[in-house]
């Protein structure tokens, strides 16, 4: 039984990392031009670097996404998804220690500000998907493997609502600062 829900817990976040890479990879392709502005912005690369990083990041999340959803490669998927999430947080902590918080961080879907959270957060991720890596391959019966996907998608939506629910509180407070300002 503990197998059992530990093989469902595994893709439920395997389920999660998919859609997460999904969006980020597809934000990242149909906006492109902007995405290159943002890995420009971080100032981590040099200038001739730019372009085939971001390219190289764009692949790799399209990369995660097909070996999550390659049964018998996800768990390197998982690792992967792990690696990436380690490298945004890095080049996310770098900046916010340099003060460099005014960067959107192009991690697809709701436009972020750099931030310590930001940080927290993407270490968070990497810590669900080493989950989803070390999550046993246990063959599941219907059921649960119903009820581990529908919990999978669930997380995922409700990720995003926390995700826009924390950016409507920034424009918030940078809405309440300009006005401000102006007084």
């Amino acid at each position: 039984m503990q197998d059992s829900l530990w093989s469902m817990a595994a893709l439920a976040a395997t389920v999660f990392l998919i859609l997460l890479f999904l969006r980020a990879g597809w934000h990242k392709v149909a906006d492109y031009g902007r995405f290159l502005g943002f890995v420009a912005d971080y100032r981590l690369l040099p200038e001739r670097l730019v372009e085939p990083v971001a390219r190289l990041l764009i692949g790799a999340e399209f990369a995660v996404v097909a070996l999550l959803a390659w049964p018998s490669q996800s768990a390197l998927g998982a690792a992967a998804a792990a690696a990436l999430l380690s490298l945004y947080a890095l080049a996310i902590g770098v900046n916010v220690a340099r003060g460099r918080r005014r960067i959107d961080c192009g991690c697809g879907g709701t436009a972020q500000s750099l931030s310590w959270s930001l940080v927290i957060r993407n270490a968070l991720l990497a810590a669900l998907a080493l989950l989803a890596a070390a999550g046993g391959s246990r063959l599941l019966g219907a059921y649960a493997a119903a009820a581990a996907v529908f919990a999978g998608v669930l997380v995922w939506f409700a990720y995003n609502l926390v995700e826009q629910i924390i950016a409507n509180g920034n424009r918030r407070l940078l809405l309440n600062g300009a006005n401000q300002a102006k007084h």
